[in-house]
């Protein structure tokens, strides 16, 4: 059973202790949970983010940290003031990227520049919309701020939900004609990225590929697929990019 740990990062084969677990396992699942727990409330430096990614900053429609968790609906939303700043940039262009901080900060800081620095330079057939910083954001706010920045392609990075596993990891979200009630089933996505999971260098190949796909072909969702990449312990994996959310 212990082998299955050179696979896995789950908590498999943890041994015993009489009835319960070693104090050392125990100890690693609380420390575990303690990082998630801190990497949902973890302080987002936006304008820093902002300033790496030549970009400008954008509020959701809610306020605080504390709305944020309480009305999901709030954070697929720009308030007032953002809106109006957002539909002052408006140009057709062929895709917008947009960082939000998600539910974890914390790995949009470690991973959202260096994943956007690696890929412009790849796009230069492309034309390029502002980033756009958003704190407090939801995948969904990428529909309103596409639509109004006159984007083919909405790009969203975000900090995705914390587990006992990781803290840090990183989500991609890909819309073609992004506007509000875009579904699910109409985005793809690339997940699982942080230093022990999918490279930044690995993300940004299956999302140039996907952006060039989507962009040829007027889509994104369930039709649109990715192709199997090569994980970090050699074996041939089916990006999680070739799903919905």
């Amino acid at each position: 059973m212990k082998q299955l740990r050179d696979f896995t990062m789950a908590r498999v084969a943890l041994g015993r202790a009489g009835n319960s677990v070693p104090v050392r396992e125990m100890l690693a699942f609380q420390l575990a949970h303690a990082r998630a727990r801190d990497a949902v409330y973890c302080p987002f430096d936006a304008a820093r983010l902002a300033a790496q990614t030549n970009g400008i900053c954008v509020h959701s429609a809610a306020h605080d940290r504390a709305q944020y968790l309480r009305r999901p609906d709030l954070g697929r939303q720009l308030d007032a003031e953002s809106r109006v700043r957002i539909a002052a940039l408006k140009s057709a262009c062929d895709a917008v990227f947009v960082i939000c901080d998600g539910l974890s900060a914390l790995a949009v800081d470690q991973s959202a520049a260096e994943l956007i620095t690696a890929v412009k330079p790849r796009l230069d057939a492309w034309t390029i919309a502002p980033v756009v910083v958003c704190e407090q954001g939801r995948v969904g706010v990428g529909d309103e701020i596409g639509e109004a920045m006159g984007a083919a392609l909405a790009v969203v990075l975000i900090g995705e939900r914390p587990g006992l596993s990781a803290a840090d990891s990183m989500g991609i979200y890909l819309t073609w004609a992004p506007r509000p009630g875009r579904t699910d089933a109409e985005r793809n996505c690339i997940s699982n990225i942080h230093p022990e999971g999918l490279s930044t260098g690995a993300a940004a190949e299956l999302l140039l590929f996907l952006m060039n796909e989507s962009r040829a072909r007027q889509l994104s969702g369930v039709p649109l697929k990715a192709p199997l990449i090569q994980s970090s312990t050699g074996v041939k994996l089916e990006s999680s990019a070739s799903r919905t959310i």
